[in-house]
């Protein structure tokens, strides 16, 4: 009996799941490229059983792909996908050949990551009207994310008896559900304190131990802290593509421009590898060409 599409990306998603530990997001973004490969397999290739298929069946998917997809990030994301599916099909002794090895991922170049100066974050925090009941909240999320570089799935998972004040610092379960230690200064804390004093007006459904509610006492989405960032941008006067990863991008590039050592940012950031936190170092160029005037024995 072949192998079905449904019980390779059931067996897959438990690989992923129990195997590789990662995030639900993550896991979903996968199965969402194998979703797709399975819809053109089936209506394109003549034996579309996912152990059948073979290299030039996944060139003519990229680039049936590549057609509504002209982004090179984009059409990388989705070979990345390809490739760990069939690098999991080998482990688990279902093709004998992985068919996606010799597939080439296009050319993307470094992707500089948008950074906001504390001038525009003052600006932006400036532009929250605190009368508003989700005034506080929304201040509270804006120096959260900056303060302590978080990822939007760690701030909507953050949880009270995270908050560590007398030691100062949060515990965050990141990717992985890897637990890492942050440090959070007292003006995080403060925002947080006054957003906890409306917080208390609220009728808590599911799980009071939520630091961000909405206005219903539900934990807030994704998307929603996507929405409350643009709008409030937007109200700033702020004219770059902002989200809540800009802050994180943000706190990563003001802390190595101030001279933090690069291991540390990437423990608080929870960098798996430093390769990742390394392209902070290349955000500022004049900011490494002062350094290099300043501290090199021949400058």
């Amino acid at each position: 009996m072949s192998l079905t599409w449904r019980e390779s990306s059931k067996n897959f998603e438990n690989w992923l799941r129990l195997e590789k530990s990662l995030s639900e997001n993550s896991i979903e973004a996968y199965l969402n490229d194998i979703r797709k490969l399975e819809s053109f397999a089936l209506e394109n290739i003549i034996n579309p059983d996912p152990a059948a298929i073979l290299y030039h069946d996944l060139k003519a998917f990229i680039i049936w792909y590549g057609e509504s997809n002209p982004n090179a990030r984009t059409q990388a994301r989705i070979i990345s996908g390809i490739r760990a599916f069939y690098r999991f099909l080998l482990i688990d002794g279902e093709i004998e050949e992985n068919p996606s090895s010799l597939l080439e991922s296009p050319k993307t170049g470094l992707r500089l990551p948008e950074v906001l100066s504390l001038g525009e974050i003052d600006t932006i925090v400036g532009a929250i009207d605190l009368s508003k009941p989700d005034g506080h909240r929304n201040k509270a999320i804006i120096e959260t994310l900056y303060g302590c570089g978080l990822r939007v799935s760690e701030l909507v998972n953050l949880r009270l008896t995270d908050i560590h004040y007398g030691e100062g610092y949060v515990i965050i379960t990141g990717k992985g559900n890897k637990q890492r230690l942050v440090p959070i200064g007292s003006k995080t804390l403060k925002e947080i304190d006054l957003y906890k004093i409306d917080r208390s007006r609220l009728k808590v459904i599911h799980d009071e131990n939520v630091v961000f509610l909405n206005r219903r006492g539900r934990k807030l989405s994704r998307a929603m802290i996507f929405t409350i960032i643009r709008d409030i941008a937007g109200k700033a006067g702020i004219m770059k593509k902002i989200s809540p990863h800009t802050f994180r991008h943000s706190f990563a590039t003001h802390m190595i421009e101030a001279g933090a050592d690069l291991r540390a940012v990437q423990e608080m950031l929870g960098h798996e590898s430093i390769l990742t936190t390394e392209i902070y170092t290349h955000i500022d160029r004049s900011f490494l060409r002062d350094t290099l005037i300043m501290f090199h024995p021949r400058s």
